[in-house]
């Protein structure tokens, strides 16, 4: 099969096609991937007491970018409040500025990310007509409304009764006396106090001992007697 002329530009045009599509679809889709201006966006918030400022970075081409506050204050004079990197996602980076900010205040955020941003949000951030709350202040004690120092304290006589004093009896009073007097008082016999003490009579021990000395001293005499008697004896 030969090659003519004709079929030769026709595949020609149908490459030039497919070339040109090709490009367009790349073009488009790196100009949809570029970072934009668009693709940043700011508010001011409150974290608890404190003001902030968040920036948020949609690009999805990831572009390096700085990003720098400015507040803008009377007669066109600006004052900076700080600078902060940031790499945009698709999902969205935020950076955050910690920033005191006061009612309607106006803050003008600057992007530069490469060859492709390099000008401002817009529009400028305006921030909100209600401060960051600073905590409630204590109430301040009234006439109406008495501090806890205020309240009476009860004085120690009317918070404990005094107990009733009862009357301690003396001595004549709590033990009479006898009507006999002591002298009246029957004395336990002598003979009942050494049979407690003992558990016989006394005289007893006494005598008993008094016999055994005296047979001793008896059988002692006999005992000499009688040797004295074999003596002479003998003599």
């Amino acid at each position: 099969m030969s090659i003519t002329r004709r079929s030769v530009r026709r595949s020609a045009a149908v490459l030039g096609l497919v070339s040109g599509s090709a490009a367009l679809v790349l073009g488009l889709a790196g100009s949809a991937l570029a970072c934009d201006i668009k693709d940043f966006s700011a508010e001011a918030k409150c974290d608890g007491d404190q003001g902030v400022i968040v920036v948020t970075d949609t690009d999805a081409s990831a572009e390096d970018a700085t990003v720098t506050i400015f507040l803008k204050g009377a007669g066109g004079v600006e004052t900076r409040i700080g600078e902060q990197p940031v790499t945009g996602s698709k999902a969205g980076t935020s950076i955050t500025f910690t920033e005191d900010w006061k009612p309607n205040a106006t803050y003008r955020v600057h992007i530069k990310a490469g060859r492709a941003v390099d000008e401002d949000v817009r529009p400028d951030l305006v921030t909100p007509a209600t401060a960051c709350a600073t905590g409630s202040p204590s109430p301040t004690p009234t006439a109406t409304t008495p501090s806890s120092s205020a309240s009476p304290v009860p004085s120690a006589s009317t918070s404990a009764p005094a107990e009733p004093v009862t009357p301690v009896p003396s001595a004549s009073a709590s033990s009479p006396a006898p009507a006999g007097g002591a002298d009246n008082a029957p004395s336990p016999a002598a003979g009942d106090s050494d049979l407690a003490e003992t558990g016989a009579d006394s005289h007893t021990g006494l005598i008993a001992g008094l016999a055994a000395a005296l047979v001793v001293v008896g059988g002692g005499a006999v005992w000499f007697g009688m040797r004295r008697r074999g003596a002479d004896r003998d003599d």
